[in-house]
């Protein structure tokens, strides 16, 4: 499918996806704006987001397995019930987002900006998160098992019945977070 076919990026990304990763690798445009953008339930499985700003955009039960977002800014965005396994997101900005729900295993996010982020029963499961800071995060009914929060910032967090077990919080910052019902590691 030609690339030259679809008006705007937005079009490309939701028809497919090899397409969109050409175009950028081809285009190295730097920067992409899809503020606002409704992807929600959309294949994105392998796309590269990287430094794209989804600002406020509604990733709800997309599929963004393998899918690169280094550095995209994800603030206020929506992605509810997503599918991020093995997903790329290292030094992601998402203040406020809501991964409600969402399917983190094995992603990264080293140095992610998740300040306020909604993390309720999200599975977060030998994701990597060493440096990233959770400040003010709602995390009730995580799972955190064998995650690397190694030298991480959870100030504030709340992290009601959250499950750690076998996570490795060195270095992290805990203080004044709420631990209530909280499977620390051995």
């Amino acid at each position: 499918m030609s690339s030259t076919s679809h008006a705007n990026p937005l079009d490309l990304l939701r028809s497919d996806v090899s397409a969109w990763n050409s175009l950028r690798a081809e285009r190295d445009s730097g920067r992409v704006s899809l503020v606002d953008a409704d992807l929600a339930g959309t294949n994105l499985a392998g796309a590269n987001l990287d430094g794209v700003d989804l600002t406020g955009a509604d990733l709800s039960g997309a599929d963004l397995t393998d899918a690169r977002l280094a550095a995209a800014n994800l603030t206020s965005a929506e992605l509810v019930g997503a599918v991020l396994l093995r997903a790329e997101l290292t030094g992601v900005v998402a203040h406020d987002a809501n991964f409600t729900g969402a399917y983190l295993t094995r992603a990264d996010l080293r140095n992610a900006d998740l300040t306020m982020a909604y993390l309720t029963s999200t599975y977060l499961g030998h994701a990597n998160l060493a440096g990233a800071d959770l400040s003010g995060a709602y995390r009730t009914g995580a799972y955190l098992g064998d995650v690397d929060l190694t030298g991480a910032t959870l100030v504030g967090t709340y992290l009601a019945k959250a499950d750690l077990t076998g996570a490795n919080i060195a270095d992290a910052v805990l203080d004044g977070a709420d631990l209530t019902d909280v499977t620390l590691p051995d």
